[in-house]
């Protein structure tokens, strides 16, 4: 049986924006000097789509926010084993917004960056590997 179409183009739009915004946080930590507050920035945003594309596999309605939490614990329901990967990228809600505005916050650090690249990097193979072949992009 053929998948619902519609629901099929949603859910590969969600992942090639999160494709999208994973390219672009390499591409900002590859910068000289790189662009740390972009790179945690489009960290967040490229789990957050990606686990938004799952959701929207599944057929399960989601509400407007960033919170990875609230989103990833309705992605667990789904698959249980995606626990720890969406523990681990939960304390990355904050990159939507932490750095975005002026205002007296520090930067964050290479370290920082580097770390939501490689749990983004995870989540996004791990969500993929959980879809079928015809809904990746």
């Amino acid at each position: 049986m053929q998948p619902d179409p519609v629901r099929l183009e949603d859910t590969r739009g969600w992942l090639v924006k999160a494709e999208k915004d994973l390219r672009s946080a390499e591409h900002g930590l590859s910068a000289s000097p790189p662009l740390l507050e972009d790179v945690v920035f489009h960290c967040q945003q490229a789990i957050e789509k990606v686990l938004k594309g799952f959701l929207s596999w599944h057929d399960i309605p989601f509400r407007k926010t960033h919170s990875l939490e609230e989103i990833g614990r309705q992605c667990v329901n789904i698959a249980p084993t995606l626990k720890d990967l969406v523990d681990k990228a939960a304390p990355l809600t904050e990159y939507a917004w932490k750095f975005r505005y002026p205002g007296g916050m520090e930067e964050p650090t290479n370290k920082d960056a580097e770390e939501a690249l490689q749990v983004s990097c995870e989540i996004y193979n791990q969500i993929l590997a959980k879809l079928p072949f015809e809904a990746r992009p």
